[in-house]
């Protein structure tokens, strides 16, 4: 049964939200955080495993170094403090998934602290951007858990599916969990900013070279909290916790879905239960999952078979010194060097293209250009699919090459659509599309002046007027001509033999 919802428009009026979210980042080290395992997506299940990432008796932890030394280049691009001393704790509740029945995690003593992320948004104005400054809890080092399989049922999920199977691949690859404080003040911009924050911190995480961000494959994950309190009054309510959201786009939709079913009980005078519940992609809803613990019921104690971190200030600083230039700077940088409007950056940064974008300028497309085809037909395409542009599995490399052959006047724009339904399609290389599919342009004079001819006959009257010097008309033939060669005539050359006969 769907949950009754408030409009967004009257939740505000009546309430407002505080956010915090979670964001889980797979580290790409080549081995598990605990263990020698590999530390690879994709292999045949419970192939990477040990006794160690399998929680068998007498097997003992290692921490990864390099595991360490991502999450201080993590929290130094987030201009978090690090800790001189801090230590892992067993996080202890059983899960199928979780072979040892505890997480090997941080509790009160993370690695970093106190943080931020400014964030930019569209500007209420509509022109520019304005600045969102987001407040980092704390970054810290844990490992994942194992992957459960449910098999039987329509969707995947438990529900409906006649047994489940584990995976522990994943158990003890290395993790980053990034925590805000509560995000307050955010009002009817709270769906955007989280977006926003996501996909910024996505950004910062891939040019850190700390891990591929990749949303499709869990390799970044995100957790919505969100809580409304009365409007004015400045407080917390009680919260839930929307887990595993796996896109952009459904960050921004959990969150105001969340905000109009919180909404919807508070307004009739029920209360909200403290509660995981997970995102629905297909119905754009969320489900009741289970009571959501406190840290009390998770039993934290110290880890008695590691070490305390304590990373020297000489090595934080070498890390500091290794950071890339940060995407805020080289979103400035860029903008400069394309010459994009502020405007036309807002879009290319909200759409999720700006590395789409960029790389395909670097494949030898102009900024125009790359900016042209991405925020138009692959948008257009994304959204239809109801996926995020990044992951609609057309390269950048492809899309440079298709306004390569635009440029040579072997296809036009409109040709162009065509190439990209094939790549889609996997039907090949756009060169290759282009000649299964027969999509070059006619530019021999014979064919092209048989049609022309032929729309001139078909049309006297539109031909008497270009005689008579009223040269705009040509525009009715050469669409003529276009209709008869199916779109594939240079409409420059086109005009020109039109005019020739008709001079």
């Amino acid at each position: 049964m769907s949950d009754t919802l408030l409009s967004f428009e009257e939740s505000l009026e009546k309430f407002d939200p505080a956010m915090g979210l979670e964001v889980h980042v797979e580290l790409n080290t080549n081995t598990k955080m605990f263990c020698g395992c590999p530390a690879v997506f994709g292999g045949e299940p419970n192939t990477q495993t040990c006794p160690t990432c399998l929680g068998l008796p007498g097997a003992m932890p290692a921490v990864n170094a390099k595991a360490v030394e991502s999450a201080m280049r993590i929290g130094l691009a987030l201009n978090c403090e690090i800790a001189e001393w801090c230590r892992f704790a067993r996080k202890n509740y059983f899960y199928p998934d979780m072979p040892k029945n505890f997480q090997t995690s941080q509790y009160d003593e993370p690695i970093a602290f106190d943080g931020y992320l400014d964030v930019e948004i569209p500007a209420r104005s509509g022109e520019g951007t304005e600045t969102f400054r987001v407040d980092i809890e704390r970054a810290h080092m844990e490992e994942d858990t194992g992957k459960s399989l449910h098999v039987g049922g329509a969707t995947g999920r438990i529900q409906g599916a006649d047994h489940s199977l584990v995976d522990y691949n994943r158990a003890g690859i290395p993790l980053i969990e990034i925590v805000t404080k509560p995000i307050m003040g955010s009002r009817e911009k709270a769906p955007e900013i989280a977006k926003a924050y996501v996909a910024q911190l996505r950004e910062l995480i891939v040019a850190l070279g700390v891990s591929d961000a990749r949303m499709d494959q869990g390799s970044i994950r995100a957790d919505v909290n969100l809580s409304l309190a009365p409007a004015g009054s400045g407080g917390l309510g009680t919260r839930t916790e929307t887990k595993n959201v796996n896109s952009l786009r459904s960050v921004e939709r959990a969150v105001r879905y969340e905000m109009q079913r919180h909404a919807a009980i508070l307004d009739e005078g029920g209360s909200i239960l403290q509660e995981t519940r997970h995102w629905q992609e297909d119905s754009g809803v969320t489900l009741s999952g289970r009571p959501k613990s406190d840290a009390d019921d998770y039993r934290y104690f110290p880890e008695p078979d590691l070490v305390p971190v304590a990373p020297s200030r000489e090595w934080v600083e070498e890390l500091r010194g290794t950071l890339p230039e940060l995407p805020r700077e080289k979103r400035a940088r860029l903008q400069k060097e394309w010459g994009f409007s502020d405007l036309e950056m807002r879009d290319t940064v909200g759409a999720g293209a700006l590395g789409l974008v960029e790389e395909t300028i670097g494949a030898g497309a102009s900024p125009q250009a790359a900016r042209k085809w991405w925020l138009s037909d692959m948008a257009r395409r994304a959204n239809e699919k109801g996926v995020d542009v990044a992951d609609l599995g057309v390269a950048p490399t492809d899309v440079a090459r298709v306004q390569e052959l635009v440029d040579e006047g072997r296809i036009n724009d409109k040709l162009a659509r065509q190439v990209f339904d094939g790549l889609l399609a996997g039907e090949g290389t756009p060169d290759e599309i282009v000649a299964a599919r027969g999509l070059e342009i006619v530019s021999d004079d014979g064919a092209l002046g048989a049609a022309v001819d032929k729309a001139i006959e078909a049309n006297p009257d539109v031909a008497d007027k270009i005689r008579d010097g009223k040269v705009a008309a040509a525009g009715a033939l050469i669409g003529a001509v276009m209709k008869e060669m199916r779109g594939q005539a240079d409409a420059g050359r086109v005009r020109e033999l039109i005019l020739e006969r008709l001079s």
